[in-house]
């Protein structure tokens, strides 16, 4: 006798599918949590990623380096490892002052100077390393612990193990303004991999409040209700007999997004927040691109106030580099109108999320995550650019229980290889993973005959930074 699928369980039992569910609700803290989430002890709820495609200069921004300006035209004390373009050049200064910020006196340069005002909230971890040099490689490998697609993403492996607070939005969006676009790899950066469809991003247009297409319904509530009811029973019908997560997936996906018709526009609708706020975060900046990003940071807030598990923010090009629409931060060349230009569209709208999160109590529940894919070389490509770093480069983190106002590992004297504390992308999304209660080792899913987690066969969690 074949053993009953999980639906038909459900139709047979006495309770049906309202005692299941309540069953679930009164057992659990949050809805669609994956079976592996082993949480351990909690620090945080949820991420916001201020992602920076294209690859931030560490050595211009939070690991300035004295020695650069001293070697400034001079070659290079020692071997260059091969770069993307081998158009290599000198010792190349920083065009940013250094000094130290806060009270706990973090050395960075002006070139976030709003950010750099909230040095008391951030760690600082100066010793990442990548494997891969290549901006679509580096972006999946940051992004899913493997620099090839087919894998799901951060933000979906979030959502499987801790499910969502709120049934009405995704628990993984994706925010998107003024012409931002996918970095480079493509959209498989937000994928659910192999996971059950549900986890896989929804990205939103934080333009206005019609984020998603077609979310305004184009029947009466009560004909689409009638519609969606024949297409569930249909799918429920097929799901009793083919047994596939992924039909169970597409169930869930169309209830979601039945819900999301009404919430997605209200959140999206920043009319009820105050001329103060609005002016904290710069919506109302003469620079359209900061003016765009703005929303960005202030949707990703209330986002969270609602209970998305996992924002990410996608920058805008300011037309300058070689990198484009995908890699904004990408300058081969004039390094220094690039990321000037760049650093102004997100230090204003980063800068105000971090004060609004502390303002509402939500950043010691929230981690706030800076990073490229890697950083940036500390001599010159051709007169004024600098080249992929992977081998020592810097992010930041603020919240969820972080150490703030600190700074961990080191590069070089030259800001070029991670040599005090060197750290992978494993062992950073493992402590992110901890801090939200989740065991990176036991967070795993079966697929192709092995189990993968985020980490892959990797990562340490790196203790020193938390508090």
């Amino acid at each position: 006798m074949n053993p009953l699928s999980r639906r038909e369980l459900l139709r047979r039992c006495s309770l049906g599918f309202g005692g299941i569910a309540l069953s679930s609700l009164l057992s659990t803290p949050a809805f669609g949590a994956g079976s592996a989430s082993t949480k351990v002890k909690t620090k945080a709820k949820n991420v916001i990623f201020c992602y920076m495609s294209g690859g931030v200069s560490h050595v211009d921004s939070v690991d300035p380096k004295p020695a650069l300006t001293r070697l400034h035209g001079q070659s290079m004390p020692v071997p260059i490892q091969r770069t993307v373009f081998n158009n290599n050049g000198k010792v190349m200064g920083s065009p940013w002052e250094t000094k130290r910020y806060g009270k706990s006196g973090l050395e960075m340069t002006n070139l976030f100077p709003q950010i750099a005002e909230c040095a008391d909230d951030l760690t600082i971890v100066r010793s990442m390393t990548s494997k891969v040099s290549e901006h679509a490689q580096g972006n999946y490998f940051f992004h899913t612990g493997f620099p090839f697609m087919g894998h799901p993403s951060a933000g979906a492996w979030l959502t499987y193990g801790l499910g969502s607070e709120n049934q009405n939005l995704p628990g993984f969006v994706v925010l998107q303004s003024g012409g931002a676009v996918v970095p480079h790899g493509g959209v498989g950066l937000f994928s659910n991999g192999y996971l059950p469809g549900q986890h896989q991003a929804s990205i939103l247009k934080a333009d206005g409040a019609l984020a998603l297409a077609n979310i305004k319904p184009g029947e009466a509530d009560a004909a689409q209700r009638r519609r969606l009811g024949f297409i569930q029973e249909i799918d429920q019908a097929f799901a009793e007999t083919a047994r596939e997560p992924q039909v169970e997936a597409a169930i869930r996906n169309y209830e979601t997004a039945y819900r999301m018709q009404a919430a997605v526009p209200e959140v999206c609708d920043l009319n009820g927040e105050t001329e103060a706020t609005k002016q904290m975060y710069g919506l109302n900046s003469p620079d359209k691109l900061t003016a765009s990003y703005a929303r960005q940071a202030l949707l990703a807030r209330r986002l969270v106030e609602r209970g998305v598990r996992f924002v990410e923010l996608s920058c805008l090009s300011a037309g300058i580099g070689l990198g484009g629409a995908a890699n904004p931060w990408d300058q081969h060349g004039a390094i220094a109108k690039g990321h000037g230009a760049m650093a102004h569209q997100v230090d204003q709208p980063i800068a105000a999320l971090l004060k609004d999160l502390k303002q509402r109590g939500l950043l010691e529940s929230t981690i706030v995550i800076f990073s490229g894919e890697f950083g940036r070389t500390p001599f010159s490509q051709g007169s004024d650019g600098r080249d992929h770093n992977p081998y020592g480069f810097s992010l930041w983190v603020a919240g969820g229980g972080f150490k703030a106002g600190t700074a961990f590992g080191a590069t070089d004297e030259l800001g070029y290889y991670a040599v005090d504390q060197p750290l992978t992308v494993y062992d950073f999304w493992a402590t992110i993973l901890h801090q939200l209660g989740l065991d990176h080792e036991k967070l795993t899913y079966r697929f192709g005959g092995r189990d993968f987690r985020l980490t892959d066969v990797h990562g340490q969690v790196i203790k020193p930074i938390l508090a």
